[in-house]
C-alpha cells in the first residue's frame, strides 16, 4: 500500500486539553470523527492529571495505530518545548506534555498548539469558516481565548501564542486582569467578569450564579444584564476590530459557552463591530457562531494531518 492509500485510510489522533474538560478522537482526512470520548479534567498534581488523560488516550485508540497526534492545549504553552502551564491545571507548570503523549501513543509526529488556535481551524477545516481564507477565531468562557487563520494557514507566532485576543489591551485605565494588565478584552467580555460585574451593579447579589443565568436574565430584559453584556459585547467587538485592521480579515467566528447566549451576546457585538469598523477595508466585518461543537479537538487533528502531508 502506498503512503497516500495508507493516509487515506488511516487517522490521527486529535486531544482538546481544557480545564474544564478533556477530550480525545481519531479522525479521518477529511475531518470525520470515527471514535472519540470526553472526561472531566481532574484536580490533582501533574501525574494525576496525565494518568486520566493516559487512560482516555488508550480507551480512544484501541486497537487503532495512528498516524500522527495533534494537542490542542489551554495555555501559555512552549511550542519549541511541548511544555505546557495551561492557566487553569494547576499541576501543569512546564509539563512536558509532548513528550508524555508520544510514551503512550507510540513513536510517532506530535504537534502542539494553543486551544484557540485549534478552535480556528476546526472552524476553518469543517466549520463556519470553510469557505474564506482568512478567519479570526474567538471562545469566549471563563477566559477569552482566539485564533487567526491567515491565507489557509494558522499564525502562531514566534513562541506559538499569536492572536491571545482576550489580552488585547481596549482600556489603558480600565479593570484589573488577570495577565497583570488593565482593560484587557478578557476583563470585560469573559463570563465570569461579567458575572462579578453585573454584581457590582446590584444583580442577583445573593446569589451562586453563573454566565447562563446572566444570559438568561438578559433574554428576559434585565436591564443590569443587559447592560452587563453590552459592555461585554463592546470590549470584544474593540477587539476583533483591532485585530481586523491589523490583519485584514472580514470574519470571525464566536465559539465557547458564553457564545451560548445566542442574540444577547451577537446582537449587541455586530451593532459594536458596525460602530467601531469605519475603516473601508473593514466595513464589511462578519461575526457568526461557531458551527462546531469540537472545532478544537477538530483543529488539533487537522494539525496533526497537516504534518504528514
Amino acid at each position: 500500500m502506498s503512503d497516500e492509500a495508507a493516509m487515506a485510510q488511516g487517522t490521527v489522533l486529535g486531544i482538546d486539553i481544557g480545564g474544564t474538560k478533556m477530550a480525545a478522537a481519531l479522525v479521518s482526512a477529511d475531518g470525520t470523527i470515527r471514535t472519540g470520548d470526553r472526561i472531566p479534567t481532574p484536580d490533582g498534581d501533574a501525574d494525576a492529571v496525565f494518568a486520566a488523560l493516559a487512560e482516555l488516550i488508550e480507551r480512544v485508540r484501541g486497537d487503532a495505530s495512528p498516524l500522527a497526534v495533534g494537542i490542542g492545549s489551554a495555555g501559555p504553552l512552549d511550542q519549541q518545548h511541548g511544555l505546557v502551564s495551561p492557566v487553569n491545571i494547576t499541576g501543569w507548570r512546564n509539563f512536558p506534555l509532548v513528550d508524555r503523549v508520544r510514551a503512550v501513543a507510540g513513536d510517532v509526529p506530535v504537534t502542539l498548539g494553543v486551544d484557540g488556535h485549534c478552535f480556528a481551524l476546526g472552524e476553518f477545516w469543517t466549520g463556519a469558516g470553510r469557505d474564506v481564507d482568512t478567519l479570526l477565531g474567538i471562545v469566549v468562557s471563563t477566559g477569552v481565548g482566539g485564533g487567526l487563520v491567515v491565507d489557509g494557514k494558522p499564525l502562531i507566532g514566534q513562541s506559538g501564542n499569536a492572536a491571545h485576543i482576550g489580552h488585547v489591551v481596549i482600556d489603558q485605565d480600565g479593570e484589573a486582569c488577570a495577565c497583570g494588565s488593565f482593560g484587557c478584552v478578557e476583563a470585560y467580555a469573559s463570563g465570569p467578569r461579567m458575572v462579578a460585574r453585573a454584581k457590582r451593579r446590584g444583580w442577583r447579589t445573593d446569589e451562586d450564579v453563573d454566565a447562563e443565568v446572566l444570559a438568561a436574565d438578559a433574554a428576559a430584559g434585565d436591564e443590569l444584564a443587559v447592560a452587563t453584556f453590552d459592555d461585554g459585547a463592546q470590549a470584544l467587538a474593540a477587539g476583533i476590530v483591532a485585530t481586523a485592521v491589523t490583519v485584514d480579515l472580514t470574519t470571525v467566528v464566536i465559539g465557547g459557552g458564553v457564545a451560548k447566549a445566542g442574540p444577547v451576546l451577537f446582537d449587541p457585538v455586530q451593532a459594536w463591530v458596525k460602530r467601531l469598523a469605519q475603516l473601508p477595508f473593514v466595513t464589511d466585518l462578519t461575526v457568526e457562531p461557531a458551527q462546531l461543537d469540537n472545532a478544537g479537538l477538530l483543529g488539533a487533528a487537522h494539525q496533526a494531518w497537516s504534518v504528514l502531508a
